[in-house]
C-alpha cells in the first residue's frame, strides 16, 4: 500500500480494535498496579492507566492501524491529545458512575466503559479526526 492511500474502513477497524486490546491491557495493568500495590485512589489510577494506554494506542494507530506515518506527527499528536483527553474524561467518569452508583468493582466498571468508549468514540475519532 502506498503511504498516501487510506487504509480501508474494515481493515482499520479490526487493526484499531487489536491495537486497543494491547493498549487496554497496559491500561488495566497500570490501573490495577497503582490501585492494589500503591493503594492510590482507583479514579486516579484509572486516569494514569488511561494515559499509558493512550501513548501505546497513538503509536500503534499511526504506524499500523491507520497507516498514517507520512502525516504531520505534531498535528496528529495534537488531535490525538484532544481526543484522548475527552476519552479519558469519559472513561474516568464512566468508571466512577458505575462503581459508585451500582456498587460494581472498579475493574468490571473499567472493562464495560473501555469497550463502549473504545469501539464507538475512540475508533471514529481516530479514523476521521486524528489519522484522517
Amino acid at each position: 500500500m502506498k503511504n498516501d492511500e487510506k487504509t480501508s474502513f474494515f481493515t482499520s477497524f479490526y487493526r484499531s480494535q487489536f491495537a486497543s486490546i494491547i493498549a487496554t491491557a497496559a491500561d488495566f495493568l497500570v490501573t490495577i498496579f497503582f490501585t492494589e500495590i500503591f493503594k492510590i485512589w482507583y479514579v486516579l489510577s484509572t486516569a494514569l492507566g488511561n494515559l499509558t494506554g493512550a501513548v501505546i494506542s497513538f503509536f500503534l494507530g499511526r504506524n499500523w492501524a491507520f497507516n498514517q506515518k507520512e502525516g504531520a506527527l505534531h498535528w496528529q499528536a495534537v488531535r490525538y491529545t484532544i481526543t484522548s483527553l475527552v476519552s479519558m474524561g469519559l472513561n474516568t467518569g464512566g468508571v466512577y458512575l458505575l462503581t459508585e452508583n451500582f456498587d460494581i468493582s472498579y475493574v468490571i466498571s473499567k472493562a464495560i466503559v473501555a469497550i463502549l468508549i473504545g469501539v464507538s468514540f475512540n475508533f471514529l475519532m481516530f479514523r476521521y479526526f486524528v489519522f484522517k
